[in-house]
This record gives C-alpha cells, sequence and structure tokens, in this order.
C-alpha cells in the first residue's frame, strides 16, 4: 500500500531530495494530527501576537547559516532556522494568515522565498521556499530564536565561507549547504 504519491523531481535537486526523504521517513510524519500537536513546540515572536506550534516535535534539521541575507535578517552573526515539514502549518490559518506580514526576495537559480514577520513587532517568524516553476516546498524554515526548547546543539553551521566570528572547533561545519547525503541522516531525537 502506498501512502504517498511519488515525488517528481529534477536530477538536479538532489538536495531537495534529501530534504523530502528525511522529512517523510521520520515516525513523526505518520503521527496523527492530534499528536502532533501534542508534542509540538511553541512558536512565538517577540510581541505574542504571533504564536502557533511546530508542525511536528522535532525539526528535521536545525542550521546556523552565515551567509550574508541571515546575517542581515538576524541583525548579528548568523541565522539559525529549524527545518520543518510544512504540512500541518501551511496552508496557514486565517486567523495567523492575518497577523503575518509576508516579504518576497529572490534567492537562487529561479526560487523565491516568502519571508514571513509579524505585523506588531516585526520579529521575522519563517520562510518558505517557492521553486523556480512556481511549487512551493514542503517544508518551512521557522526562526530558531523563537521556537521554545529548539535543541540548538543539533546545529550544523552553514556557508562557514562567510562567517564573520570564529566558529566552535567541534562545530559541524559546511563550506556552503550540506551534501544531499547528510541531510538525508536524521538528526532528530525521537
Amino acid at each position: 500500500m502506498q501512502l504517498f504519491p511519488p515525488i517528481s523531481l529534477p536530477i538536479s535537486q538532489p538536495l531537495m531530495r534529501a530534504v523530502l526523504y528525511r522529512a517523510f521517513s521520520t515516525t513523526t510524519h505518520f503521527q496523527t494530527m492530534a499528536q502532533r500537536s501534542a508534542n509540538a513546540l511553541k512558536v512565538e515572536c517577540q510581541c505574542g501576537a504571533v504564536s502557533f506550534k511546530t508542525p511536528a516535535p522535532n525539526p528535521i534539521a536545525v542550521f546556523h547559516c552565515h551567509c550574508s541575507h541571515c546575517r542581515r535578517q538576524s541583525s548579528s552573526a548568523f541565522g539559525t532556522s529549524a527545518i520543518f515539514p510544512a504540512d500541518g502549518l501551511f496552508p496557514l490559518s486565517q486567523e495567523l494568515r492575518s497577523k503575518l506580514g509576508i516579504w518576497t526576495r529572490p534567492a537562487k537559480e529561479g526560487r523565491t522565498m516568502d519571508c514571513y514577520f509579524c505585523k506588531a513587532c516585526g520579529v521575522r517568524t519563517m520562510h518558505r521556499i517557492r521553486e523556480a516553476d512556481g511549487k512551493e516546498r514542503p517544508t518551512v524554515s521557522i526562526r530558531g530564536g523563537i521556537v521554545e526548547g529548539l535543541d540548538w546543539s543539533v546545529g550544523e553551521h552553514i556557508y562557514v565561507e562567510d562567517a564573520v566570528v570564529p566558529l566552535p572547533e567541534k562545530a559541524i561545519k559546511h563550506r556552503r549547504s550540506p551534501s544531499p547525503e547528510k541531510m538525508a541522516l536524521p538528526s532528530s531525537k525521537e
């Protein structure tokens, strides 16, 4: 019995295939929405106007990104993102959507990134990539600083070639993005 329809991605997207494999091969994907909600982490902006639960109890991955976009967005040396399946959060509820503004920026290879922020305090809450063909990725990047109880120790540093601060010697580091094989390895604690 097939639980999910096959996903067809161009061969040029091995990283996305690895993320999808990891997202849909975890046991949390097969939990009911009630089970997910019971174990989910709380997400809240600085003023508290935007508040919701993560779509799964554990992220697929956590990244500390040192690229110039993340540094500017976070007003810091790097930006932390927790990657979750978008299912269970998107489509956004009308109530949540009414509290969020969206700024869309160009991304690599013809993609765009929808950047969501609280209309009241301006805190960036999450990002979602739209492929060049207009399809949204099945994952969402929730900003790490607003996720209560996030395990930051599993985070890997990406785009370290752009880092402006020294990194811990034992940290997992990637010059740019991690390899597809690395993305396919489970890192969440179940």
